[in-house]
């Protein structure tokens, strides 16, 4: 077995982190803490997201969050979209890289957006031809991929169907997620084998939920099985606004530790990670859910 001598984490904590916090963060706040993520070595940081200020009223400010933040020399920061017109609203801000979604479950891509899933890819067909036209670069997010929150089953088949008509539409990169955090080792060593007959495992990342205690361990097989680009959040913010139960991405420094223990470089500074994640500790008003990070702070509380 070879695991990968470099991986590349995807920092989700500004957009699916910081998304689901109940009381409204200021824009300095997000501001800053983007920025102190941009000082860690991250190559991809998300943003924030174009959708309803309606839909989710914590990223009403995507535009000023996006215009504000230091753009750091070698970084991308991604925004997601959830229609053209998001992507219009993007553009004018000035985003290059951009985000859609959609779902392995029938269920859940009906009770999150109100579509089908085929539905759901027409809509993106626009954006997705709108942003090669720009050049902008274009990441498909499956959700729902190792179960539903609603019950339907849910096929390591069904996913690779998904994710075949996003890559067919012109998405760069997808990211594959256990959305509800009910993903084991054994459900990515059958689905990731079979992603790599129709798509380049270079294009594709992971994307775990630490809900039950299992993503960490779903890191690991996707790394056995040749998958070297990994979602993670901060402090382990987040979870799915539209799922039930589904709090906790993994920790960034939960991926880190394990990655750096493993001899497996990164480029990202772990204590850099850390400082941005005790900022936006101290601005939301919960504990952070990343074990390396509580870990890191009880032994170095200064």
């Amino acid at each position: 077995m070879t695991l990968p001598k470099r991986v590349t984490i995807f920092e989700m904590g500004a957009r699916d982190g910081l998304q689901n916090e109940k009381a409204l963060i200021a824009t300095d706040d997000k501001v800053r803490y983007i920025d102190l993520l941009s000082e860690s070595g991250l190559q991809w940081i998300e943003a924030t997201s174009f959708v309803s200020p309606k839909a989710i009223p914590q990223l009403a400010d995507a535009a000023e969050v996006f215009a504000r933040i230091r753009k750091a020399p070698g970084v991308r920061y991604p925004v997601l979209v959830p229609n053209l017109r998001g992507y219009t609203r993007a553009r004018e801000a000035g985003a290059d890289a951009i985000a859609v979604f959609t779902a392995a479950s029938e269920n859940f891509t009906k009770r999150n957006i109100n579509m089908t899933i085929d539905e759901s890819l027409e809509t993106f067909r626009d954006v997705v031809r709108a942003a090669q036209r720009d050049k902008v670069w274009v990441r498909g997010y499956v959700s729902t991929a190792f179960g539903s929150p609603f019950g339907d089953a849910v096929s390591a088949q069904m996913v690779v169907d998904v994710c075949v008509k996003l890559m067919e539409l012109g998405c760069d990169e997808l990211s594959i997620g256990d959305t509800i955090g009910v993903g084991v080792p054994s459900q990515v060593a059958t689905l990731v084998p079979l992603l790599a007959r129709v798509i380049s495992l270079d294009r594709i990342a992971l994307h775990f939920h630490d809900t039950r205690g299992t993503a960490l361990a779903n890191v690991y097989a996707g790394l056995e099985h040749g998958v070297a680009k990994f979602d993670s959040s901060s402090g382990g913010l987040g979870g799915c606004p539209y799922a039930p139960g589904a709090t906790g991405n993994v920790g960034t420094e939960d991926v880190l530790y394990m990655l750096h223990q493993m001899g497996i470089e990164t480029g990202v500074d772990l204590a850099k990670v850390r400082a941005a994640s005790r900022f936006i500790a101290g601005v939301i008003d919960h504990t952070l859910t990343s074990k390396a990070y509580q870990a890191m702070e009880a032994a170095n509380p200064v």
